[in-house]
This record gives structure tokens, C-alpha cells and sequence, in this order.
């Protein structure tokens, strides 16, 4: 396959679960019913983003893979004859959660599952205090439709992750996110931070000849203790091309589907002009792997 239609699924969330996944089902069947072969979803799409806050009870929400929601997907992906790269919070064992992400061929089955590598700590995104970085490393995920570099949300500003996936053959780096403003900020602010999430992402593609597909999530979610506060999240989910180009853009505010036409093919054609991984000097990065050089 050359051409790959996909679809980005950008969407509001709620408390109730069941009706997010119903929402979630009826976006996934409009992309279907327009020709997308791969479907993404949002990080954490089950749920509101949870991490605003730390509290013990909160695990509840995480579930076994398979589990209820994971069987939802995969009967969707059995249904519509579709790959879907879905979010979901991982109950590994007792004391022992992931933020993965899971990607269902288009019988139902599992293709692979990627745990997320970078974990935040920061004023209403405290997932530290609920994720235990993943112990997947940076391995793509084999398909139908091809190889899915698969990284969640904070991996999106490594590019160390982003060039590993790249290395082990990925034909593209998907990125599930839930990011957004403290509606506190200045609007120049916002917009610095708005751009920053593009700009490096459209670098990744760029630095690795590799198509980008990063979905976000939009709308209000307030604190559950200081519901005064909260995060706005952005929206502008996005399709980038191997050289950076915007292929596809949604809205900041609006739940979209977001189709695009991915040219697989193209990345040869990019990586035989712009030779970045022949130029690679890996005999000189060692230092790469240290903290910090003093």
C-alpha cells in the first residue's frame, strides 16, 4: 500500500465512560464510511485527563489489556475491517499502571502494545504519581498497512524516540496526546506553547523522513478540587509529511475527523535527497546516553 487514508480522531471528553466510547465508535464509524484504513484516537480517550490531580482512588480507572474498553475497540476494528491505534490507562498488576497505547489489526486482534517511555511531572499533569514508564523500549509496531513507530504524547518533544523508532523501521511516528493550556496563560504564551508542539514534531519528521500523525484532544476539563481551574486543551491535531509539511490540520476547539491521504512511498523519495540517517555520525555519540556532559 502507497496511499494510506487515515483518520485522526479529535474529540471532548466526559465523565461517563461508556458514553465517551460511544462517541468515540460513532467518530471511528464516519472515518470508516470515508475510506480511512487507520484510525487514531486520543491519549486516554476513555476519560476525562485524569492526571490533573493525585489520588489514590483514581487507579480504579485503570483496567487489564484485554479488558472492557480494549474489547470495544477490537470488536470496532473487527467491524469496520480497520487498524485503530487506541489510549488507555493499563492495569498491569496491583501497584503496577502504564499509559499505553494499543494498536488492533483489522481482525480484532492485538498488533502490539507501546507503554509510554517519558513520564511528566508538572503542575496539573502529574502522571509520575500514576504511570510507570514503560519497559517496552522503542519498538514499532507490525501491521497490515505497515509499521507503526507508536510514542505517546510527552515522547513527542524527544527526539531521541522519535529517531529510535525511526532506526528500528517504523514507515511512520503516530503520537496520541492530551495537551493543553492553563487558561491563566497570556494568549502570546499560549501561542508559544501551541507552536512549540508543532514545530518540534514537524522536526521529527523532517530529521527522520518519516509522515507525522499527532491527534489531540479539545475542550474545558476542570480540576475535581479546584474546579476554578483546569486545562483547555488545543485541539489542532495534525498530519505532517517527511519534509514538515502540513498535510491535514484540524480546529482548536472542534471535534473533528481528520482525514488525510498519507503517501508512504514519498519517504524513500525524501531519504534519497535529504540523507540525514547515511550522514549520521554514530561514532561520535556516545555522550548521548549520559544525563548531562560536565
Amino acid at each position: 500500500m502507497t496511499i494510506l487514508r487515515s483518520a485522526l480522531i479529535q474529540q471532548s471528553c466526559g465523565d461517563d465512560k461508556q458514553a465517551n466510547l460511544d462517541k468515540t465508535a460513532a467518530l471511528v464509524r464516519r472515518a470508516a464510511a470515508s475510506g480511512a484504513a487507520l484510525i487514531v484516537l486520543q491519549e486516554l480517550h476513555a476519560g476525562p485527563y485524569f492526571c490533573q490531580i493525585e489520588d489514590p482512588a483514581l487507579f480504579d480507572l485503570a483496567e487489564p489489556i484485554p479488558g472492557d474498553s480494549s474489547r470495544f475497540i477490537a470488536d470496532l476494528a473487527r467491524e469496520l475491517g480497520v487498524v485503530i491505534v487506541a489510549s488507555l490507562f493499563e492495569r498491569r498488576a496491583a501497584g503496577l499502571y502504564h499509559n499505553t497505547a494499543v494498536v488492533f489489526e483489522t481482525d480484532g486482534e492485538i498488533a502490539g502494545i507501546y507503554r509510554k517511555m517519558h513520564i511528566p511531572d508538572d503542575p496539573g499533569f502529574y502522571e509520575k504519581f500514576y504511570f510507570t514508564p514503560g519497559d517496552l523500549g522503542f519498538t514499532p509496531i507490525q501491521t497490515s498497512l505497515g509499521t507503526l513507530g507508536v510514542l505517546v504524547c510527552w515522547d513527542q518533544w524527544y527526539p531521541e524516540a522519535a529517531r529510535l523508532m525511526a532506526l528500528a523501521g517504523a514507515d511512520l511516528l503516530i503520537y496520541p496526546t492530551a495537551i493543553g493550556w492553563d487558561p491563566a496563560d497570556t494568549d502570546a504564551e499560549k501561542q508559544r506553547q501551541q507552536d512549540a508542539w508543532v514545530t518540534v514534531q514537524r522536526g521529527h519528521a523532517v530529521a527522520n523522513g518519516l509522515p507525522v500523525l499527532a491527534v489531540n484532544r479539545v475542550g474545558f476539563e476542570a480540576s475535581s478540587q479546584q474546579p476554578e481551574t483546569g486545562i483547555q486543551f488545543w485541539g489542532n491535531s495534525f498530519v505532517a509529511g517527511p519534509q514538515g509539511e502540513i498535510l491535514a490540520q484540524a480546529s482548536v476547539d472542534q471535534e473533528e475527523v481528520l482525514l488525510v491521504d498519507v503517501d508512504l512511498k514519498r519517504s524513500e523519495t525524501v531519504r534519497r535527497i535529504w540523507p540525514f540517517l547515511r550522514d549520521r555520525r554514530i561514532d561520535a555519540y556516545a555522550d548521548i546516553t549520559k544525563r548531562y556532559r560536565d
